[in-house]
């Protein structure tokens, strides 16, 4: 009997259903799990568990034979994912998740952030999620001591960064934690009040808890467990981040290239800013003399001013926005999250708005030379516009397609390219936004250097500028990136702590950045009536897809 035409689809969709169950964190973020009040098992029997839904899925995969382009990406994707899941797991890194970003404890905290609060009842249901933070940890605590038992440790400069955050987390709101913070804007009965005190205490006296383990220790046994993670680990992470076989020498050399180009169009640009001056004393200027917003709240409402005329600027333009694309909303990020703004999606029904984060880092001025081109990123024509476009699209996508199978390259890709079409269509024109976007781009191609670098502990190049016989490591890295810009020390740290501890991840956005643009500019040879907005829209239909697939892919629209 042949297979109907959503085989796969059917299949995918059935696989996000279960991983819900599974990963009732995930079900929260995607908004189709209204009332979950459960928290993902962190444990060694959660990873199985999920593990095991991965080997019954591809089992299922194996008997299907696509039909039509939907049905040969989805399954694709599929594959190359969970397979990369299954190795990642084998290697016993889910045993050894410690960082400042995109970590279990970041994502539990976020959950929080995306649960609806709009009546009693959820209130309730953040109650009883919240009574279940020491049950989460205790798993996740139970993980890390099964990698100490087989040897596998996160290192110093990850466990010493987390337990910081954790020290910030419970002492927001002068001491109740954020947990009880978040939950004091709830206008419930009083019995209710009495529930959410309750569950807040608990999940602060368990983020103690944890900090003191992480400290008192598992620190002094991860002691000498090196930062970079030796080339073989890091391969098995960067394709869990782009969803390919990397050359990482050819990387490497193509990183260097871009970085000779940016450097020059930088230094063209800082004379534009103020002429004759070097490149860091013009960013300088603007730092000091450049258009600045004062006030954390002035601020977020500035760059709300900022996403709402770029959306309507591009709908009908660049691009068709369907009506609930159209509602985004700027947030100020909690106090101990990392350095860089954020994203989080909308729910599936759009009844929790797509959200953008600015983390403040305790400063009250900001400087906008380096915020509009990364509002663009974060926003639209950036991650909002590429999540929030996929929400519209349940009646043909799989679910895994949309959300759950997610690549960074294609998304982090996608919202570095929307900078770039911000520029090309002239939406930088001012000399100090213009430097900003140039500046990311040059952050961006130092991610790849640094990343790759550190993680092999590659010779430091002469072209760097270090010095001679240095090996890229946390030291060098962070001289090199504090070389190209004038962002402050705290930024500066959290980013090489970042890339250490998700190897991988930060090489995403570039290389996701160069599958669009040739993706487009073969598309725009193949095609004589290549129509830009066309493009876009066509591109963005197609779902998450790995590098491997990526370039091709958009070719052919």
């Amino acid at each position: 009997m042949p297979d109907t035409t959503t085989a796969v689809r059917d299949l995918a969709d059935s696989h996000v259903s279960r991983l819900c169950v599974l990963d009732p964190q995930l079900g929260t973020t995607l908004g189709i799990s209204p009332g979950e009040d459960r928290l993902t098992d962190l444990s060694p029997a959660g990873q199985q568990a999920r593990d095991e839904l991965a080997t019954a899925t591809l089992a299922g995969l194996n008997g299907l034979h696509p039909d039509g382009d939907d049905e040969r990406r989805c399954a694709r994707l599929l594959r190359e994912r969970l397979e990369t899941q299954l190795a990642v797991s084998e290697a016993g890194e889910h045993l050894r998740p410690v960082r400042n970003i995109l970590g279990p404890l970041q994502g539990l905290r976020s959950t929080f952030q995306m649960m609806p609060t709009a009546s009693d009842e959820d209130w309730a249901a953040v109650a009883r999620r919240a009574a279940r933070v020491p049950e989460a940890l205790a798993g996740y605590t139970e993980s890390l001591r099964e990698g100490v038992r087989r040897g596998l440790f996160a290192a110093p400069r990850q466990v010493e960064t987390a337990a910081a955050q954790l020290r910030a987390w419970t002492a927001v709101g002068d001491g109740r934690g954020w947990f009880a913070d978040f939950a004091s804007a709830a206008d419930v009965p009083l019995a209710l009040r009495a529930d959410l005190n309750r569950a807040t205490t608990a999940a602060q006296e368990a983020l103690t808890a944890l900090t003191a383990f992480l400290t008192g220790e598992y620190l002094p046994r991860a002691d000498g467990t090196p930062d970079g993670v030796g080339e073989e680990r890091y391969l098995l992470l960067a394709r869990q981040w782009t969803g390919a076989d990397l050359d990482l020498e050819a990387t490497t050399a193509w990183a260097w290239e871009e970085y000779r180009t940016l450097a020059a169009q930088i230094r063209e640009q800082a004379g534009r800013v103020l002429p004759g001056a070097p490149v860091l004393e013009a960013m300088a200027h603007l730092d000091r003399e450049g258009p600045a917003v004062d006030g954390a709240e002035q601020i977020r409402r500035r760059l709300q001013d900022l996403t709402d005329r770029a959306m309507s600027d591009l709908d009908g333009t660049h691009f068709d926005l369907a009506p609930p694309v159209r509602v985004l909303e700027t947030h100020l990020a909690p106090p101990g999250s990392a350095a860089a703004p954020y994203y989080t999606r909308p729910s599936r029904d759009f009844s929790r708005p797509g959200r953008t984060w600015l983390p403040t880092l305790g400063r009250e001025r900001f400087p906008l030379w380096t915020l509009v081109s990364t509002w663009y990123h974060e926003s639209v024509p950036g991650h909002h516009l590429q999540f929030a476009h996929w929400a519209t699209l349940a009646d043909r996508l799989s679910l895994f397609q949309t959300s759950a199978g997610s690549v960074s390259a294609t998304t982090e890709g996608w919202a570095l390219y929307a900078e770039r079409l911000m520029d090309e269509l002239g939406y930088l024109d001012d000399p100090g936004a213009r430097l900003g976007y140039l500046d990311s781009q040059m952050m961006r191609v130092i991610r790849l250097i640094v990343d790759i670098g550190m993680h092999l502990r590659l010779p430091v190049p002469e072209e760097a500028g270090l010095g001679p016989g240095l090996h890229w490591n946390a030291e060098t890295g962070r001289a090199f990136f504090g070389a190209h810009t004038t962002r402050e020390s705290a930024f500066l740290d959290s980013e090489i702590v970042r890339y250490l501890g998700v190897p991988g991840q930060a090489i995403s956005y570039k290389l996701g950045e160069r599958a669009w643009l040739a993706g487009r500019a073969a598309a725009r040879t193949r095609n004589p009536n290549f129509e830009l907005k066309s493009w876009h829209m066509a591109a963005l239909s197609v779902g998450t897809l790995g590098l491997d697939d990526l370039e091709p892919e958009l070719a052919s629209l």
